[in-house]
């Protein structure tokens, strides 16, 4: 079994427990399983120019969605940009969409960004210009493992809870998740930027400001998806 393996049958454990419980994170968790499980596919048919980078790029996110739940769950204190995206699915009058999305902007927007800084700072200085731009081109070949993904997430996970959906595709054909697309794609690609920009830090302090004002956008963020 593969590292990241391990980490799929902790999200169906997750998924199959707040099913019975209707637990509307599962909505969130349900795509991200999905979207895990083709990236595990990607990496065994060697898609990536660094398939050990990428698999442990894969963990290491994983880590901070499960550090984070597993405190919110307990009762301690986490991430706001979790904080606040766990909260939101016990709002009767958000979507099943929305719900979605809070996951992703939380997931993308913040965990990314540590996740890949843990990666990369110790090795950044030692990489050459065309390991540097293979590590940039693995994170943006992850977009169209995404892609490939987001018409199973509305088939497979939104219509089933929120059917009415099924009027959306009849009218605009696949143009929401290629909206969903892009939107994450813009996302990511926002993402490596900030963490270019956190690279350059090197004094802790400085990190914390970097991370309060990476939080506060996420939060911001949060706020826009909530009202459309």
């Amino acid at each position: 079994m593969q590292p990241a393996d391990s980490k799929l049958i902790k999200m169906g454990q997750y998924i199959e427990q707040w099913k019975s419980i209707k637990d509307s994170r599962l909505v969130f968790l349900n795509c991200y399983h999905l979207m895990s499980t083709n990236m595990v596919s990607a990496i065994s048919n060697n898609e990536f120019h660094d398939t050990l980078w990428v698999n442990k790029l894969l963990r290491r996110f994983a880590n901070y969605y499960f550090e984070g739940l597993i405190c919110y769950d307990c009762g301690e204190p986490t991430s706001k940009v979790w904080d606040n995206a766990h909260k939101a699915t016990k709002n009767s009058n958000l979507s099943e969409l929305q719900f979605l999305i809070l996951g992703v902007n939380a997931h993308i927007n913040y965990d990314l960004v540590l996740a890949l800084h843990d990666l990369l700072k110790p090795e950044w200085n030692t990489l050459s210009e065309i390991q540097r731009k293979q590590r940039y081109e693995d994170h943006r070949h992850v977009n169209h493992v995404i892609a490939s993904t987001i018409d199973r997430v509305q088939d497979e996970i939104l219509e089933p809870l929120n059917p009415t959906l099924v009027w959306v595709d009849l009218l605009l054909g696949r143009m929401d998740e290629y909206l969903i697309s892009k939107l994450i794609t813009n996302w990511r690609e926002d993402v490596w930027e900030k963490t270019q920009e956190l690279l350059e830090i090197e004094h802790s302090e400085e990190h914390e400001v970097f991370r309060l004002k990476l939080e506060k956008s996420v939060l911001k963020r949060a706020e826009t998806i909530c009202i459309f």
